[in-house]
């Protein structure tokens, strides 16, 4: 990789580790059907982003990854009170959500603008994501956070198991389900600041489902759905990486151009759940009935 320029290869490398980790962990919200959760939890961290830069005075990255932190656990919270303690559905709860966290952000986000250092700060790259705001340094803190996330996936697999797919067991079993499953929000929550750097507030939630529901398309073992997961997020990641860098276009967009094509091939060519398979089998169940003399309906 060394005939890519130094910027280009810290970018790449940085995109690799969220593909990873937005693959990993997007296949719980994908199989717990909580992909709007991830599209709320990523659009609320955007006044977290702008009230830390507000507060710091400038741009310090890990100051603005830690309020966005802090601003999608509270929309944790706030979804949490909503379902337990109003008689809101969750769709219309995270509905709210999204809509006044982000409302907030844009309002935070106009005072930045008519500050003196709106020209210089570089924030708006958590909007769409973007490669020349990206260094070294980040990369470092990047990595520890996928790490700590994959680790913590690694470690609580069987529990991970067990309350995605059956929680009611997990009760009456006496597993602490509702701990287990606010740790999944949180690593979510982890994976989506992660993204933010690379592919921004609008589209990490993208990011975290699109891999996610491509693998499910070639796999039902959760196992193998988390690796494929993983390697489309990476793969993604690397070529969007350079589509940015040739054509001079936002990082974001480049990777979830790429990871949306990826999906396409998926549902067109995976081998059991695919729509070219799948029309193969209702072709061949076809001309079976009829070889034994059934009649199809009219």
């Amino acid at each position: 990789m060394d005939f890519l320029p130094y910027n280009t290869r810290v970018v790449l490398l940085g995109v690799t580790l969220l593909g990873a980790c937005a693959g990993v962990i997007g296949c719980f919200a994908v199989l717990r059907r909580r992909a709007l959760v991830g599209d709320a939890l990523s659009h609320s961290t955007l006044p977290g982003v702008a009230a830390a830069f507000l507060l710091a005075g400038g741009k310090h990255f890990s100051l603005m990854l830690l309020g966005a932190f802090v601003s999608g656990l509270l929309a944790i919270g706030a979804l949490a009170l909503l379902r337990r303690w109003t008689r809101i559905k969750e769709d219309a709860g995270i509905a709210i959500v999204l809509s006044t966290f982000f409302g907030a952000g844009v309002v935070l986000a106009s005072v930045i603008q008519q500050s003196q250092e709106s020209g210089q700060s570089g924030w708006d790259a958590f909007i769409f994501g973007k490669s020349a705001g990206i260094v070294w340094d980040d990369v470092q803190l990047i990595a520890i956070l996928v790490a700590v996330t994959l680790v913590i996936v690694a470690l609580c697999y069987k529990e991970f198991l067990l309350i995605t797919f059956d929680p009611e067991f997990a009760k009456v079993q006496g597993w602490p389900a509702r701990q287990l499953d606010f740790a999944l929000m949180l690593l979510l929550l982890v994976a989506v600041v992660v993204g933010l750097p690379a592919v921004g507030v609008l589209l990490m939630a993208a990011m975290l489902i699109i891999p996610a529901a491509a693998a499910r398309l070639w796999t039902q073992r959760l196992a193998a759905m988390l690796f494929l997961s993983a390697g489309i997020g990476v793969l993604a990641g690397v070529v969007g990486t350079f589509l940015s860098d040739r054509a001079s276009v936002p990082l974001g967009p480049s990777i979830i151009f790429v990871a949306a094509f990826l999906f396409a091939f998926s549902l067109l060519l995976a081998p059991r759940r695919g729509l070219i398979a799948r029309w193969i089998a209702r072709r061949r169940d076809r001309e079976a009935l009829l070889a034994h003399g059934g009649e199809l309906p009219p």
